[in-house]
């Protein structure tokens, strides 16, 4: 009985709550509007890093490829985790069945483990920026991120099969099915110590050393301000633009010194909160594998689960809330409908204006616009000042006016290019 209890809280979400706690209303009100709104904004989020990352141009650099990797990842372990945990919660059993148990847990630990794989590479990516900007010419590029982010993903995937021989559905005497180890505890629990500390431990321990060496050299020896060769070379092998370069309110860009400090922050804040997340599940599940009586207050259980989720999804959130250039590039991805929508009206406008003002063309194909079209007197070559279509006189080059706010009647209102009106997704 220890070892199928103790199997509740080893698989982070892929699991059954009791029959007390899923008779609960007050349980399923709770954990359902927490999961569902802690897994909608996640979702939204890092869909919408993936794709400023892979449509604007000057987001494409080695540290943001790795942030893609880390968003997919968050997607996966939202999907394969957070999702199930409401149909868990609402019916207190298991419902995938066999083939779900197996591919849902696979997918959980994939996701989890990447996510950890994903926080190591970009802080070994900003060490090796930052403290040898030489070295980072030739290994911090884009081709070279995503290879190794390709080497992730198929290593941990080959990895993660371990998972589908260590569980299984499981059907209580009350009729609850659950999804959980179906090896006993003495042969998980060494397998679950080492998937700790390869993605845990590690990776915590070599942050607080490299961000430990990089805040030496950015504060303790910080680099000159002004443009010299080491910052340039830094710049170009990385790829990095300065935070806020494009021109923010007031329009002055910052310092290369000012850009890696804040861009280093982030990714600092991104791995404290992957480490305090994490910590109350890893800190149970540890002390739960040595104790013979473990702790299982589902409350708690579902405090740690939420905690997960909330990993997975807040990453977003801090990119928005430290990060100028995802602030602006979010901005940009909320217009680009409206932008789209717009040109395409523009486009048709552009199309026939433009028919109209080749008089001779109308007039060889046998018209078509009754009544001809007639050129106004020129002082000179080029376009016709006015044309005038069954006695309606289109102005193209008013004095009063500039180019770009020429009617296209008499009263009618100005026309106004998309481009002058949002020439930029910056502040």
């Amino acid at each position: 009985m220890a070892d199928n209890a103790s199997s509740r809280v080893d698989t982070p979400t892929n699991i059954s709550l009791s029959a007390a706690v899923a008779d609960s209303l007050e349980y399923k009100t709770v954990s359902v509007f927490l999961v569902l709104l802690v897994c909608s904004v996640g979702i939204v989020g890092n869909v919408m890093v993936v794709l400023v990352v892979l449509t604007a141009r000057h987001m494409r650099t080695p540290t943001n490829c790795y942030l893609v990797s880390l968003a997919i990842a968050d997607l996966t372990v939202l999907v394969a985790a957070g999702l199930p945990n409401v149909s868990d919660s609402l019916t207190g059993t298991w419902v995938f069945g066999h083939a779900g148990c197996l591919g849902i847990t696979y997918l959980q630990y994939l996701g989890i483990n990447v996510s950890s794989c994903s926080i190591t590479a970009f802080t070994v990516e900003r060490y090796i920026a930052i403290c040898h900007p030489m070295k980072a010419q030739t290994v911090c590029t884009v081709s070279r991120a995503k290879r190794i982010i390709a080497g992730v993903w198929l290593a941990t995937c080959v990895y993660c099969m371990l998972w589908f021989f260590l569980v299984d559905i499981q059907v209580k005497e009350d009729g609850h099915v659950l999804c959980g180890y179906k090896v006993k505890r003495e042969l998980y629990l060494p397998i679950y110590l080492i998937d700790f500390a390869i993605f845990y431990v590690v990776p915590l321990l070599l942050a607080i050393v490299l961000y430990g060496l990089i805040a030496r050299i950015l504060y303790l020896s910080p680099l000159p301000n002004h443009p010299d060769a080491g910052a340039t070379t830094l710049r170009r092998s990385c790829r990095e633009a300065p935070e806020g370069a494009r021109g923010g309110r007031s329009g002055r860009p910052k310092s290369a010194l000012s850009s890696r400090k804040q861009v280093t922050k982030m990714l600092a804040v991104v791995v404290i909160l992957f480490a305090l997340l994490w910590m109350p599940y890893r800190t149970l599940v540890l002390i739960n594998s040595f104790v013979s009586a473990p702790y299982l207050d589902d409350w708690f259980i579902l405090f740690c689960r939420t905690c997960i989720y909330a990993n997975s999804a807040i990453n977003p959130v801090i990119y928005n809330a430290m990060s100028q250039r995802f602030r602006s590039a979010f901005r940009g991805l909320y217009r680009c409908r409206r932008l789209d929508a717009h040109q395409r009206t523009l486009s048709v406008v552009q199309a026939g204006f433009g028919t109209m003002r080749e008089p001779r063309a109308a007039h060889a194909n046998g018209g078509g616009v009754e009544g001809g079209v007639r050129e106004a007197k020129q002082n000179g070559a080029g376009p016709p000042e006015a044309v005038t279509v069954n006695g309606t006189t289109f102005d193209q080059r008013s004095p009063d006016k500039s180019p770009d706010e020429m009617p296209l009647s008499g009263g009618g209102e100005p026309y106004r290019p998309a481009t002058n009106r949002n020439s930029s997704t910056d502040e």
